[in-house]
């Protein structure tokens, strides 16, 4: 199993990015207060678990996330989904930090990841492990086909 495990100064985890075997996918999960450079930090390791065990799924929880939300959109943009998608990240499902929602929903509503994958807000990882589940449906039906197709 590969896990990241990213810590503040004080040695308390806030961002853990694992492979779960049973769901196919990567979980990250935020803790506490997380500000913008340890916010970067965390994702690049959640890039380095997608390295060293590929799958285009990654549910993304910042449900335990506490304090102000910052805006780090344009640096996943630029820096963070490129990587991802180059590493086969094609899902991500983004459970909400509490009472965030109008605020991300809002600055999304562009969806600035469209061209790198898709992108689905949720506020409970329950939510969001049935839309992967869906998803994990979609792509199998869709290699079922293809191979049928091809034969």
């Amino acid at each position: 199993m590969s896990v990241s495990v990213i810590r503040h100064f004080a040695d308390h985890a806030f961002c853990l990015t694992e492979y779960i075997p049973a769901e196919c996918w990567l979980r990250t999960t935020w803790q506490g207060f997380v500000a913008p450079a340890h916010a970067e930090q965390g994702a690049a390791g959640a890039l380095e678990a997608l390295r060293q065990m590929p799958s285009p799924y990654l549910l993304n929880d910042n449900s335990q996330i506490r304090g102000p939300w910052f805006d780090s959109v344009d640096w996943l943009q630029r820096m963070w989904a490129p990587q991802a998608t180059h590493l086969g990240l094609r899902y991500i499902a983004h459970v909400l930090q509490p009472h965030t929602e109008a605020d991300l929903s809002s600055l999304l509503t562009k969806d600035p990841f469209a061209d790198k994958f898709e992108l689905q807000l949720f506020t409970t990882v329950e939510e969001a492990a049935v839309w992967l589940h869906e998803c994990q449906r979609r792509d199998a039906q869709q290699q079922r086909t293809g191979r049928s197709a091809a034969a």
